[in-house]
């Protein structure tokens, strides 16, 4: 990272400390006394005790020892908890949150306002002095993703805010068609970056990951993601392009198995399939070795953490989280919202579940590249998904809850089964509680026993 002051550039960030995650944070704000039974974050999210399937992954994949392996996955639960801390203190200055090295020991918070500096050091972090906020980057990677949606989006698939960069990058296969979107959309110039890349993401169909299933009517194989339940209906979790609303699934086993209950395709990548009574919802995601890990919950993890995708075709890969809230332009159309990440997939992963730890992140839905030279790939975010049906994500931890949407101001009860993000508000208890993490309650996960995901205001 160019160490510069902010004035020098729309892209230049000035880091300011130099504070590793080695011990408690200190705090961001009087807080009032967390009871004794509060388990940490390592603990909340399952970070603590991590499968030896996640371990060997991290170790070939990332080149990592077992030790810095097992201390990654902890430093990256207590980030996260620190992130969302400085996030809800920062407000509109927030400029984005990233993890860095081998065992994600730095924890970066940029901001608008050069105030805000001993506030993010205090709080356990790096700072970086940034000119944009998240929010007004936000605002132009809208205008350029409707640019793109005008013109199609093929010829500049890619769009993503670099938290990294304090810049919107759009990845163009040529840097005239880059060029050509930026005049298209009418945003200050100044603010993008043109990577060129000749990679060209598509979705992945036809394809298995994780256990295969078939879609009978398009006679097409794809992937479950995770598996949910609707009251007490079961099923899994998997891309939109899978299959259409009503259209008729067999497992891996070609053994009848549901149907398509609900299915978006562009705009989101997300579906869900109703399962009959020949088949059981559980917690576990194929890893290597015909072993399982078993998702406790879905926190979504920072840019810069571990993540591991399991796929049919390629086995069982891990990598980093690259960027948040990316839009990808298909043959098929855009979609809005994926996540980027440098795990390598192939031909039969598609739909297929990424864990960071023991949290599920998301189902694939494209990417480019293999896992011979290496690629890139995009999943839909799961908590989004779940809260858009209404969905309940089967954990290792047993009653997770009832489905319900997003809180609404102001704060109102705190309810397992909902979806949170960060700055939600919520009352338990008699207390105001403010979100840390984005995440889909659960019983066990009360406010008053988890201050990896909750703050008392």
């Amino acid at each position: 990272m160019v160490h510069r002051s902010a004035g020098e550039g729309c892209a230049a960030l000035a880091v300011l400390g130099a504070l590793v995650l080695t011990g408690p944070p200190a705090a961001v704000a009087a807080d009032p006394p967390v009871p004794t039974t509060a388990t940490s974050a390592a603990e909340t999210l399952g970070a603590h005790n991590p499968s030896a399937e996640v371990l060997r992954a991290l170790r070939r994949d990332l080149g990592l020892t077992e030790t810095q392996a097992r201390t990654r996955l902890v430093n990256e639960a207590e980030a996260g908890m620190r992130a969302g801390r400085l996030q809800n203190a920062l407000g509109a200055s927030f400029a984005g949150a990233w993890l860095r090295g081998a065992t994600s020991a730095n924890l970066t918070v940029a901001t608008t306002d050069v105030a805000d500096i001993p506030l993010i050091e205090a709080g356990g972090a790096n700072a970086a002095l940034a000119e944009h906020g998240l929010d007004e980057l936000r605002a132009v990677k809208a205008k350029l993703d409707a640019a793109a949606d005008r013109a199609d989006g093929v010829g500049t698939p890619v769009r993503y805010v670099n938290i990294r960069a304090n810049q919107v990058t759009v990845q163009a296969t040529r840097r005239s068609a880059g060029k050509a979107l930026i005049a298209a959309s009418g945003v200050d110039r100044k603010l993008v970056r043109v990577k060129v890349s000749a990679n060209q993401p598509h979705a992945l169909y036809d394809l298995q990951g994780g256990d295969a299933f078939h879609n009978l009517d398009q006679q097409a194989r794809c992937s479950v993601g995770f598996s949910v339940t609707s009251g007490q209906q079961q099923g899994f979790a998997t891309a939109g392009h899978c299959g259409r609303p009503g259209e008729r699934t067999a497992g891996y086993n070609r053994v009848d198995q549901g149907t398509f209950s609900a299915s978006r395709f562009p705009g989101r990548d997300m579906a869900w399939v109703r399962v009959n009574n020949d088949w059981t919802a559980t917690p576990n995601v194929k890893a290597g070795s015909g072993n399982t890990v078993q998702v406790s919950g879905s926190v979504q993890a920072l840019v810069g953490a571990a993540v591991c995708r399991s796929g049919s075709t390629s086995g069982w890969h891990c990598g980093r989280i690259e960027q948040h809230d990316t839009s990808v332009s298909y043959n098929e159309g855009t979609v809005d919202g994926v996540t980027e990440t440098s795990v390598c997939a192939e031909p039969g992963d598609s739909g297929g579940p990424y864990v960071a730890g023991a949290q599920a992140q998301g189902v694939l839905s494209g990417g480019s590249g293999d896992c011979t030279t290496g690629g890139t790939t995009y999943y839909q975010p799961i908590n989004p998904l779940l809260e858009a049906y209404g969905l309940v994500l089967t954990t290792s931890t047993s009653g997770s809850g009832t489905p319900g949407g997003a809180p609404e101001e102001p704060a109102r009860a705190w309810a397992p089964g909902q979806v949170y993000r960060v700055g939600s508000t919520v009352t338990y208890g008699g207390i105001t509680y403010e979100c840390l993490q984005s995440h889909q309650a659960q019983t066990a996960w009360q406010p008053t026993s988890t201050p990896a995901l909750w703050q008392r205001r």
